[in-house]
């Protein structure tokens, strides 16, 4: 180097070659992603979407301005995250930030108008300033638009009054499934087919509007009578049971079996017992008993047993109760109601990862029994908390004037989702009668004993899970709210939506899409204990050592200096 800097042209060498290796890191951009989860690296899956598109998708962002810590993050980690996009398809990706509260170009009408036209619910958060407080309207969305359509992606799906580290942490973790979900829906524009059934007395009424809605933003869905169809044709990507109330006839079992066992894909939720809350508002009990569904052989088969009880858990939602107060003027009070548990997701499949809690009402337990070809999966299990009393068994308003006692809440892990997938065999081997058989001969459909191909069946041993409240002055309210809580400071939107579409998504075999779902991050937070017994050592270390280093280096310089020139 020494002898390159010395000669006559040196100089001109070295701003050659610092100007060549300028141009070539203009040229080719190389990143190094060190991260243990590879946070900074994005799915085959997405790459390949990426690919696949013929023209620009705008993406603008709403997250800028004066935000708070945990959004400002938020909206860090969504730039760098498109601009990760960019890098793989600059010519097709472009993006931008802007307030809400700005007008669209050339016209009066502001950003925030067209996001709740389009569906966007704002978050209100009271925030610190100089001043003293200030009410912060925040939508944490981002509009996609590619070719003429648009869609809405909701960067943070936790609540307005319990934001977290851990929820802006999953929001960040979700954020490329939510995007490569956005591409695939543009890409792919054919729905798949779902159908809902009906013919049991499943639920029709405004209590499942939600969950219509819900699918059909992904699916087509198509309302089908077992009762009255020879098959359930294979057309149906997923057939849908919710909450059936009449029996199942031997027929109707049959169909559903064989349909399994052709590679089909079944989502129940299932009330083994009648326990209504709407009987408590009439009176102030009432007696939990046996639906008598006739599915429980049919569930034994394939390797699960709905129980005929019910699951009480300390994690629970609130509801409220008459505390004191006269007849005509009630004294009210939100208490916890222990039949109506708050599921937290385990995290050990596709489906429950990531997933904040999932609200339920008065839910059944589930046992995994034998199956072979079958591997099963517990979607959603109680607290460690929790315990399971018999049937018939007595609910009363009155139970919640005492605190539950504790120690009857010693059983942990209880299952109450569990996703069965392989080879199954028919609950009808060796046992199919005459006349179905005949039945099927004269509709020239051949009887299977065993499986031709992989199914999927996940059973939800509760029906409530999906349906929605319904007020006289909102509406139907979105699945997972209560209408208990609505407009109190307990009022939360619980995961119930995210829930059910990672269900629908799983089974429909999309596994890229899956894939990025799985991502995680890892929040890496100090140990507070440690942090607060170490803290002057710490603050000794960064702040007083670097300032005592220097001084004693200069004092060692000048020391050398002295007696370098003290003669």
């Amino acid at each position: 180097m020494q002898k390159i800097i010395s000669h006559k042209l040196g100089w001109i060498v070295l701003i050659v070659a610092f100007a060549s290796v300028n141009f070539i890191a203009s040229i080719i951009h190389t990143k190094f992603d060190l991260t243990k989860e590879k946070r900074y690296t994005i799915s085959k899956a997405t790459k390949d979407a990426l690919k696949s598109l013929d023209e620009e998708v705008e993406i603008t962002v709403f997250l800028k301005g004066n935000l708070p810590a945990g959004f400002k993050k938020l909206a860090n980690t969504t730039n760098d995250f498109l601009q990760l996009l960019k890098d793989n398809n600059s010519a097709r990706i472009n993006y931008q930030f802007t307030s809400p509260d700005e007008k669209m170009y050339g016209t009066n009408i502001s950003y925030e108008d067209t996001l709740v036209a389009l569906g966007a619910t704002p978050i209100n958060l009271t925030v610190q300033v100089k001043q003293g407080q200030e009410s912060k309207v925040i939508f944490p969305y981002a509009l996609i638009k590619y070719k003429n359509e648009e869609q809405l992606i909701s960067l943070y799906s936790g609540n307005s009054r319990m934001i977290t580290q851990d929820e802006i942490n999953n929001a960040e973790a979700m954020m490329e499934y939510k995007f490569l979900k956005t591409f695939d829906a543009f890409l792919s524009p054919e729905k798949p087919l779902v159908a809902y059934s009906y013919g049991n007395g499943e639920v029709t009424d405004i209590r499942s509007y939600d969950l219509l809605q819900t699918i059909q933003k992904d699916y087509n869905i198509f309302t089908f009578d077992i009762n009255k169809r020879e098959i359930i044709p294979d057309t149906f990507k997923i057939v849908m049971i919710v909450k059936p109330s009449l029996q199942f006839t031997e027929d109707e079992k049959l169909k559903i079996d064989q349909y399994l066992l052709r590679g089909g894909k079944i989502l129940c939720f299932i009330d083994n017992l009648y326990a209504e809350q709407d009987s408590l508002n009439l009176k102030p009990e009432l007696v939990a008993y046996d639906r008598n569904l006739n599915l429980t052989d049919l569930f034994f088969r394939y390797g699960l047993r709905i129980n005929t009880d019910l699951v009480m858990d300390l994690q629970c939602n609130f509801m409220p109760f008459v505390v004191g107060g006269t007849k005509d003027n009630p004294q009210y009070e939100f208490l916890h109601w222990n039949y109506y548990p708050l599921f937290e997701s385990k995290n050990n499949h596709s489906i429950n990862r990531n997933l904040g809690l999932v609200s339920s009402r008065f839910v059944n337990s589930i046992d995994t029994v034998k199956a072979d070809g079958v591997t099963k999966t517990i979607l959603l299990s109680s607290s460690a908390n929790s315990r399971k009393i018999g049937t018939p068994a007595i609910i009363s308003l009155n139970e919640n004037r005492n605190t539950p006692e504790d120690a009857l809440f010693k059983q942990k892990n209880i299952p109450v989702a569990v996703l069965n997938e392989g080879r199954f065999t028919s609950l009808y081997k060796n046992r199919i009668s005459q006349e179905q058989k005949d039945s099927l001969e004269k509709k020239k459909i051949p009887f299977l004993e065993e499986s031709i191909a992989e199914g999927k069946l996940i059973v939800v041993a509760d029906g409530d899970i999906v349906l929605n409240d319904a007020s006289q002055k909102y509406g139907p309210l979105p699945m997972g709210m209560s209408i208990y809580t609505l407009g109190t400071q307990y009022e939360y939107e619980f995961a119930n939506r995210e829930f059910l579409l990672n269900c629908l998504e799983y089974l429909n075999n999309k596994q890229g899409i899956i894939q990025a779902r799985n991502k995680e991050q890892v929040l890496r937070l100090l140990n507070s204990p440690k942090v607060e017994e170490e803290k002057t050592t710490w603050q000794f270390i960064n702040i007083a050592l670097p300032v005592l280093l220097i001084v004693f280096y200069g004092w060692i310089y000048n020391f050398i200096r002295k007696r370098k020139y003290a003669a």
